[in-house]
């Protein structure tokens, strides 16, 4: 599915409360690894892959986040005055997206190694698919606490347990969404009507990546990129 140039949604919005004293004055996708905010880091992924509008949603320190991406005139903003939630946020950005499926990534990660994106985009199947989520083995998840999000059976459908962790990315249909009647929702509420469908996906990233979610998680994300360097 080389051609397929979808939108693309920033997840942006959250308060960072893992952070503690670091956001306390700005939001999380500001705050820096290895001299760039989180939110260039997500940005730097789309380089190069051909996609459609990028929508950024915001809602603690918005301002911030605007004036930082001044010069990215081609991004859109999705603004909740209450939290969403990723499936209500997607859901109210779907206007600024203007396509389905739909590409969500959260800004809360570092990535090394081939394109993930790419990646998803080739193997991406609407024939069969109604999401399909970018994953690492649990002993790769950089930063992560706790288990695993998904075992993958050996076609590559999805269902919830200890196995492989979500890396924040993925491509999804968005159709599902006008089913919850909720305005405050989880993506994950979607993810598993879709796992009972037997439509809900995993594809493994071939490179490094790293949970950037609380503030000893940086030194580990700095270390990984600079290794990547090397």
């Amino acid at each position: 599915m080389r051609h397929l140039s979808p939108p693309v949604m920033l997840f942006a919005a959250g308060l960072g409360t893992r952070m503690g004293a670091l956001t306390a004055d700005r939001p999380k996708p500001l705050i820096p690894v290895a001299g760039r905010p989180l939110i260039d880091h997500a940005l730097a992924l789309l380089k190069g892959v051909k996609v459609g509008p990028v929508v950024v949603n915001l809602h603690y320190h918005p301002e911030q986040i605007r004036a930082h991406l001044t010069d990215h005139s081609e991004i859109r903003f999705s603004d909740e005055p209450v939290l969403l939630e990723t499936g209500g946020g997607l859901r109210a950005a779907l206007p600024e997206l203007g396509g389905n499926p739909v590409v969500t990534l959260n800004t809360d990660a570092v990535w090394t190694g081939p394109s993930p994106l790419e990646r998803l985009i080739r193997h991406w199947d609407p024939a069969r698919m109604e999401a399909l989520l970018l994953l690492v083995p649990r002993d790769r998840a950089v930063g992560h606490i706790g288990g695993g999000d998904f075992l993958v059976d050996a076609e590559g459908r999805l269902r919830r347990g200890p196995g492989e962790v979500y890396t924040g990315l993925q491509i999804i249909r968005t159709d599902r969404l006008a089913e919850i009647a909720d305005p405050v929702f989880s993506i994950g509420r979607i993810w598993d009507r879709m796992a009972e469908a037997g439509t809900l996906f995993g594809l493994g990233h071939e490179g490094g990546w790293c949970d950037v979610g609380r503030p000893d998680c940086i030194p580990l994300a700095e270390a990984l990129l600079e290794n990547a360097d090397v």
